[in-house]
């Protein structure tokens, strides 16, 4: 068992391509833990192993590893970039002590930059930044660290100033120590200090006087000291540092070149040195589900044992692999309780991931982050712990899919394909699946067309059935907008037994009430056990529709007059009846299509708030309201559901995927004209 001091879990943070799984890769292979620096353009890279990934040369997922260096033990999680798996970065930013920011020396701080940096604030997540990439042309450490001062919710303080940048990046400088080193040539990721270039001598005491002032004002007795003697010792940097970080004032900025491998060993250093442990950061809050009373989750190996499920792995052999953060005392045994589910799991092994690897521990303690398979109840989100002290911690929200689509399998295969989707919603918690009654469709929803288009990569891989994606139908309602008498009238004689049914209706508007129905019969003019006929040829006629097929809703019907035959007459001539009364009725009472409006909630940087009102005027949108938040301008609309069905593909390309918006169904809003004479005339082309 390892000191709970000597732990590290670090989330590996950052936009697409900047770097962030070759950096882990040189991170492992420098500490010893893989013989073979992989490429992820090569398709080898240890961390981006699936199929998806290789072919994509992007990560989908989060990977995960663990390390040993200088008697530290470290788990790494590293995050996906791209915005279509971004619930991945909040699912490791939740459950690690810390994260490495990395930002790329050439593209610099992008808008998806500020959305990693957001979650790492709005997490109070530690965290040290990477300038990743030094080697490229037109890689500018400078340019890329006053972009970070200036535009994003961190305070950065450079701890390692780079010798030369581009094809001459060649070396560091270490400012706590104020030594500088030269990367060892053979790619192994180590250092050889040497002298501090001349050429470099005054940035480098300016940087490091830099680096002084700003650990100092994070703490009175260092900044009494550095007022007095005029600078800190290593001693008192590194010790500020680490504190300053925990806290979560300043933030480390160190360089590599992962690819080459340099620098590596100065990060894992700095990673040891400035990175909390789990008993550097407060204590996790929980809920003790049996006093409902507030309780704390002491990092200690000697506490009682709390893990929290953060991601569940579908496998199609080993079966459901449940991952989980230990945030007190130690696990080993075979069974643990699940205070959400209140719940007793046993469990086989447990197991480190280490890649597409697993490595099997007996116990794991405070920071461990571990697998065991075939859990029975538990799910994403749920709290492990010891049934005499039932804890259960706050999951963090998944964000709200924001594109849907109809799926079917593609050789009929149906039934798999559905249980297919299900094993993957347990993975994915932003992919939702549902049912759309009045059409019939079964729809998937998630971040992008991407995301579902993977999706249904992995299912095909995995499960062995395609999945096919469609736009999904527009769930249209017909309704009328005035008021009509007519008669149904059913006779039909063909030897033997006749058919005869005959009724007079009045059909209104009835806003807000689906259907109904009004027996204003006298007299008998119709027996009492055909009326019912009559209501249900109404509603079936409803249900097809009149104008273009779809349901008719927000009608009142009156029956009020009619007549009957005493041998030829039938409920199902009624019916018969009934259904062509409403026929008739519907046409002469102005019958109107209706459509979907979502409410759309849309916020951007103030620059394209115009471009964005713009466009939601020509998809016939209604701008409501404008507002600022925290995290732009919110715009409030509301939108036909037919001019927004791939809104999160557009909106992406209008603010460079610096906007975001949630959708939820408003009300039902009239056609107009010119377009229900098109929608009618594609229905009439479809049958």
């Amino acid at each position: 068992m390892q000191d709970t001091a000597m732990v590290r879990n670090i989330a590996v943070i950052g936009h697409g391509n900047s770097g962030k799984t070759s950096l882990v890769e040189a991170m492992l292979y420098t500490a010893g833990k893989i013989n073979r620096l992989g490429k992820v353009d090569d398709g080898n890279s240890s961390m981006d192993y699936d199929d998806e990934e290789i072919k994509r040369k992007i990560s989908i997922s989060s990977s995960f590893s663990n390390y040993a260096w200088k008697k530290n033990e470290i788990y790494l999680i590293d995050t996906p970039g791209d915005d279509s798996f971004f619930n991945e970065a909040i699912s490791a930013a939740h459950v690690c002590d810390g994260a490495v920011f990395v930002v790329g020396a050439v593209l610099g701080v992008k808008g998806s930059t500020k959305k990693f940096a957001d979650l790492i604030a709005e997490n109070s997540l530690p965290a040290m930044i990477v300038i990743s990439k030094m080697d490229r042309e037109r890689a500018d450490f400078q340019k890329t660290f006053s972009q970070i001062k200036e535009s994003l919710p961190v305070s950065p303080v450079i701890v390692q100033l780079p010798i030369g940048q581009e094809d001459s990046f060649s070396g560091i400088v270490d400012l706590p120590s104020n030594k500088a080193f030269t990367f060892e040539s053979g790619g192994k990721g180590g250092l050889k200090e040497i002298d501090i270039p001349a050429d470099l001598t005054d940035e480098v005491a300016a940087a490091r006087e830099s680096l002084m002032e700003g650990v100092a004002e994070t703490d009175e007795e260092l900044i009494e000291k550095f007022l007095e003697e005029g600078e800190l010792t290593e001693e008192d940097l590194k010790a500020g540092l680490k504190k300053a970080v925990a806290d979560g004032e300043v933030s480390p900025v160190c360089v590599a070149c992962a690819t080459q491998n340099y620098g590596t060993s100065a990060i894992l250093d700095a990673i040891n040195n400035f990175m909390p442990s789990p008993a550097d950061v407060a204590p996790r809050q929980g809920l003790n589900s049996a006093t409902e009373e507030e309780v704390e989750c002491v990092p200690s190996a000697d506490a009682p044992f709390t893990g929290f499920v953060f991601k569940t792995m579908a496998d199609p052999y080993a079966g459901r692999l449940t991952l989980f953060r230990v945030l007190s005392g130690t696990l080993s045994g075979e069974s643990f309780y699940n205070a959400n589910k209140k719940t007793s799991e046993r469990f086989g092994n447990l197991f480190l991931i280490e890649g597409k690897e697993q490595r099997q521990v007996d116990s794991v303690g405070p920071g461990a982050i571990v697998a065991v398979a075939k859990l029975k109840e538990t799910t994403t989100g749920d709290t492990l712990c010891n049934q005499d002290n039932p804890i259960i911690l706050e999951a963090p929200a998944p964000l709200s899919p924001v594109i849907t689509y109809a799926v079917s399998a593609k050789k009929g295969d149906e039934e798999k394909l559905f249980s297919s989707l299900s094993r993957m919603l347990d993975e994915d918690l932003s992919l939702k699946m549902s049912r759309e009654q009045q059409t019939g469709e079964t729809l998937v929803s998630g971040m992008s067309q991407v995301h579902l288009e993977v999706v249904g990569n992995i299912i095909q891989r995995k499960f062995g059935v395609e999945m096919e994606l469609n736009l999904p139908k527009i769930p249209y309602m017909e309704t009328i907008k005035g008021t009509a008498k007519a008669q149904g009238r059913h006779k039909k004689q063909s030897g033997g037994r006749g058919q005869f049914g005959d009724c007079w209706i009045e059909v209104s508007p009835n806003p807000g009430d689906k259907f109904e129905f009004i027996d204003k019969i006298v007299g008998g003019v119709i027996p009492q056990q055909y009326r019912p006929a009559v209501e249900k040829g109404i509603q079936e006629a409803m249900d097809r529709g009149v104008l273009a097929g779809y349901p008719v809703t927000d009608v009142k019907v009156t029956l009020y007059d009619g007549s009957y035959h005493t041998v030829d007459s039938s409920e199902m001539a009624f019916k018969i009846a009934g259904s062509l009364a409403f026929k008739q009725a519907a046409p002469a009472a102005g019958i109107v299509l209706l459509e979907p409006i979502m409410e759309m909630v849309v916020t951007v940087g103030k620059d394209s708030v115009g471009d964005i009102m713009g466009d939601l005027n020509s998809r016939r949108g209604r701008v409501l309201g404008m507002d600022s938040g925290p995290k732009g301008e919110i715009v409030t609309a509301q939108v036909p559901m037919a001019e927004i069905q791939t809104y999160a593909n557009e909106l992406t390309s209008m603010t460079g995927g610096l906007g975001s918006f949630t959708l939820n169904f408003s009300h039902y809003e009239e056609v107009p004209t010119q377009i229900t004479e098109k929608i009618v005339a594609e229905r009439a082309a479809d049958k």
